[in-house]
């Protein structure tokens, strides 16, 4: 039944890894992920592969893709365009009661909703319980595939491998932004012996080292903060780093994930953090999506707008 839909999840991706320079005798790569696709964006593909692969293959008769996000949540979008190109049905569960009436103003809510996902719009105290409500939404829709907030779970770990191939393997560090953890564990489950990985934390949460530990059995990795490493908060700082990295490299950065990433590397980097003659390879995580949001809430602040 779904043979077509399958067909159309391949790993076969030809993703460029590019130099951005030599800093403080250390060289700084970045892999374009965010060029696996226009609409599944950079990890979010790969953390979707095998949860929606081994689906499919079940034949459910009434297929639903279900998952939970935010206002400006790069894996709602992810998951609505997925969900189009494989011709299924897609539920959303938002994060903020409050958003209900404003779809058509909210750039990723209204990407989603043109991919014909559907929305089930919830308190934040009731979003807190997500157990709670994937209980319900299991008796509700027994045959969905029911897909955490972020992407995150070991089939998602197991996606993440695909970002590492024959091209990666001669890097010392590799290094990713980190969310809810998984792209992070993924690369630490499947990076070489040799390799070090850095995560580089978005968000304040104290219980990702033993979550990452778990997922990916290593403990290859290490975790460190970005220079404002509370969820969605973006400083002006943010803005002209990212804009002035566009400028210097035409590659654009997201504000949430990527950008925040490659300005604290660049930092660590300065600070004598790696050994001189060390190759370090960043994970362009796309999200790219996320900035019309960010810029319509920075233009209501009279803020420098993200410019690429």
């Amino acid at each position: 039944m779904f043979k077509r839909a399958l067909n159309m999840l391949t790993t076969e991706h030809n993703i460029p890894i590019e130099k951005i320079g030599n800093f403080n005798g250390v060289e700084l790569w970045i892999k374009r992920e965010d060029l696996i696709h226009p609409d599944i964006s950079g990890n979010k593909y790969w953390k979707l592969f095998y949860n929606v692969k081994y689906y499919l293959e079940q034949n459910p008769k009434n297929p639903k893709l279900i998952t939970f996000g935010g206002a400006f949540s790069n894996h709602i979008a992810a998951v609505a365009a997925l969900a189009k190109t494989l011709n299924i049905p897609s539920l959303g569960i938002i994060r903020g009661e409050e958003l209900k009436d404003k779809i058509h103003d909210n750039p990723t809510l209204y990407q989603a909703f043109n991919n014909g996902m559907e929305f089930n719009f919830v308190s934040r105290e009731s979003y807190r319980n997500k157990s709670f409500l994937s209980q319900n939404l299991k008796q509700n829709f027994p045959e969905a595939l029911i897909i955490p907030e972020g992407g995150s779970n070991n089939l998602a770990v197991e996606g993440i491998q695909c970002m590492l191939n024959e091209h990666t393997k001669d890097f010392d560090y590799l290094c990713s932004a980190v969310g809810t953890g998984g792209t992070i564990a993924g690369i630490s489950k499947f990076a070489e012996p040799h390799q070090k990985v850095i995560g580089i934390k978005v968000v304040q949460d104290d219980s990702l080292e033993n979550l990452i530990k778990n997922w990916s059995g290593q403990s290859n990795f290490e975790l460190v903060n970005a220079l404002e490493a509370r969820y969605g908060k973006i400083t002006d700082d943010n803005i002209r780093f990212i804009n002035d990295f566009y400028k210097r490299y035409q590659i654009p950065l997201d504000p949430i994930y990527t950008g925040k990433m490659m300005q604290k590397l660049l930092q660590l980097i300065d600070n004598n953090y790696f050994e001189k003659g060390t190759k370090i390879l960043a994970f362009h995580t796309g999200g790219l999506q996320a900035t019309a949001g960010a810029n319509q809430q920075l233009q209501k602040k009279n803020k420098t707008l993200i410019q690429f």
